[in-house]
Protein backbone atom coordinates (compact mmCIF):
# COMPACT_ATOMS: atom_id res chain seq x y z
CA UNK A 1 0.00 0.00 0.00
CA UNK A 2 1.58 3.99 -0.97
CA UNK A 3 1.29 6.71 1.19
CA UNK A 4 -0.92 8.49 -1.49
CA UNK A 5 -3.66 5.02 -0.51
CA UNK A 6 -3.62 6.26 2.82
CA UNK A 7 -4.34 9.66 2.48
CA UNK A 8 -7.27 9.00 0.31
CA UNK A 9 -8.35 6.66 3.10
CA UNK A 10 -8.15 8.95 5.68
CA UNK A 11 -10.17 11.30 3.21
CA UNK A 12 -12.51 8.52 3.00
CA UNK A 13 -12.98 8.69 7.19
CA UNK A 14 -13.07 12.05 7.67
CA UNK A 15 -16.04 12.43 4.96
CA UNK A 16 -17.75 9.61 6.98
CA UNK A 17 -17.23 11.09 10.15
CA UNK A 18 -18.72 14.27 8.77
CA UNK A 19 -22.08 12.61 8.25
CA UNK A 20 -22.00 11.79 11.92
CA UNK A 21 -21.22 15.44 13.16
CA UNK A 22 -23.14 19.00 11.87
CA UNK A 23 -21.66 21.98 10.58
CA UNK A 24 -19.03 20.85 7.72
CA UNK A 25 -16.39 21.27 9.64
CA UNK A 26 -14.62 17.35 9.57
CA UNK A 27 -15.34 17.30 5.59
CA UNK A 28 -12.51 20.30 5.46
CA UNK A 29 -9.99 17.76 6.40
CA UNK A 30 -11.15 15.20 4.07
CA UNK A 31 -9.93 18.35 1.21
CA UNK A 32 -6.48 18.52 3.26
CA UNK A 33 -6.04 14.91 2.69
CA UNK A 34 -6.95 14.60 -1.19
CA UNK A 35 -4.88 17.23 -1.46
CA UNK A 36 -1.82 15.24 0.52
CA UNK A 37 -2.64 12.35 -1.20
CA UNK A 38 -1.85 14.76 -4.26
CA UNK A 39 1.27 15.39 -3.22
CA UNK A 40 2.13 11.91 -2.64
CA UNK A 41 1.59 10.61 -6.00
CA UNK A 42 3.85 13.81 -7.19
CA UNK A 43 6.74 12.32 -5.37
CA UNK A 44 6.79 14.99 -2.27
CA UNK A 45 8.18 14.17 1.20
CA UNK A 46 5.94 13.14 4.39
CA UNK A 47 7.12 16.76 5.53
CA UNK A 48 5.48 18.45 2.21
CA UNK A 49 2.60 16.02 2.03
CA UNK A 50 1.80 17.59 6.03
CA UNK A 51 2.00 20.88 4.65
CA UNK A 52 -0.49 20.65 1.86
CA UNK A 53 -2.70 18.60 4.54
CA UNK A 54 -2.69 21.45 7.12
CA UNK A 55 -2.91 24.37 4.33
CA UNK A 56 -5.89 22.67 2.39
CA UNK A 57 -7.86 21.98 5.13
CA UNK A 58 -6.38 25.31 7.12
CA UNK A 59 -8.29 27.22 3.58
CA UNK A 60 -11.27 25.46 3.32
CA UNK A 61 -12.83 25.80 7.11
CA UNK A 62 -12.09 29.56 5.83
CA UNK A 63 -13.33 29.80 2.32
CA UNK A 64 -15.43 26.35 1.31
CA UNK A 65 -17.12 25.89 4.84
CA UNK A 66 -18.67 29.31 5.34
CA UNK A 67 -20.07 28.90 1.76
CA UNK A 68 -21.41 25.25 2.30
CA UNK A 69 -23.05 26.47 5.61
CA UNK A 70 -24.93 29.53 3.97
CA UNK A 71 -26.14 27.20 1.61
CA UNK A 72 -27.55 23.88 3.25
CA UNK A 73 -27.99 26.07 6.49
CA UNK A 74 -30.90 29.08 5.42
CA UNK A 75 -33.33 28.39 7.84
CA UNK A 76 -32.22 30.51 11.14
CA UNK A 77 -33.08 31.51 14.50
CA UNK A 78 -36.41 33.05 13.43
CA UNK A 79 -38.61 30.04 12.22
CA UNK A 80 -40.74 28.94 14.42
CA UNK A 81 -40.93 24.97 15.87
CA UNK A 82 -42.82 23.01 17.82
CA UNK A 83 -45.18 25.47 19.92
CA UNK A 84 -44.73 28.18 18.10
CA UNK A 85 -45.69 27.21 14.67
CA UNK A 86 -49.22 27.51 15.51
CA UNK A 87 -48.49 31.27 15.71
CA UNK A 88 -50.31 32.85 13.07
CA UNK A 89 -52.28 30.20 12.43
CA UNK A 90 -56.42 29.92 12.68
CA UNK A 91 -58.33 27.74 15.08
CA UNK A 92 -61.95 27.42 16.46
CA UNK A 93 -63.01 28.23 19.57
CA UNK A 94 -64.23 25.17 21.72
CA UNK A 95 -65.30 26.95 24.98
CA UNK A 96 -66.21 30.50 25.16
CA UNK A 97 -63.45 33.08 25.94
CA UNK A 98 -64.12 34.99 28.79
CA UNK A 99 -61.90 37.42 30.74
CA UNK A 100 -64.46 37.77 33.55
CA UNK A 101 -63.93 33.99 34.26
CA UNK A 102 -60.60 33.50 33.11
CA UNK A 103 -61.88 30.65 30.99
CA UNK A 104 -61.72 30.01 27.59
CA UNK A 105 -60.27 27.23 24.76
CA UNK A 106 -59.66 26.82 21.19
CA UNK A 107 -59.02 23.82 19.16
CA UNK A 108 -56.45 23.66 16.19
CA UNK A 109 -55.77 20.01 14.71
CA UNK A 110 -56.60 18.17 17.47
CA UNK A 111 -55.37 19.89 20.48
CA UNK A 112 -57.41 22.08 22.54
CA UNK A 113 -55.19 25.03 24.07
CA UNK A 114 -56.32 27.55 27.10
CA UNK A 115 -56.63 30.68 25.19
CA UNK A 116 -57.38 34.59 26.20
CA UNK A 117 -58.03 36.97 23.96
CA UNK A 118 -55.78 39.85 23.04
CA UNK A 119 -57.71 43.18 23.87
CA UNK A 120 -60.10 41.25 26.60
CA UNK A 121 -62.97 40.76 24.65
CA UNK A 122 -65.14 37.91 25.15
CA UNK A 123 -65.31 35.48 22.19
CA UNK A 124 -67.82 33.16 21.71
CA UNK A 125 -67.57 29.65 21.30
CA UNK A 126 -67.86 28.18 17.79
CA UNK A 127 -66.12 32.09 16.45
CA UNK A 128 -62.75 31.57 14.58
CA UNK A 129 -59.84 33.18 15.49
CA UNK A 130 -56.44 33.72 15.01
CA UNK A 131 -53.61 33.10 16.98
CA UNK A 132 -51.01 35.51 17.57
CA UNK A 133 -48.95 34.83 20.88
CA UNK A 134 -47.92 32.11 23.33
CA UNK A 135 -46.92 31.75 26.90
CA UNK A 136 -45.97 28.36 28.02
CA UNK A 137 -49.48 26.58 27.18
CA UNK A 138 -52.04 29.71 27.16
CA UNK A 139 -52.47 30.97 24.10
CA UNK A 140 -53.50 34.85 22.65
CA UNK A 141 -55.69 34.95 20.13
CA UNK A 142 -57.65 37.22 17.68
CA UNK A 143 -61.40 36.99 16.56
CA UNK A 144 -60.36 36.24 12.45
Amino acid sequence: MQIWHIWILIALAFFILEIFTAGFAVACFSFGAIGAAIGALCGLSLLWQLVIFAVISLLALIFVRPLVVKIFYKKGADEKTNADAIIGRKGRVSQTIDPVTGKGRVALDGDDWKAVSENGEKIEKGERVEIIGRDSIVITVKKA
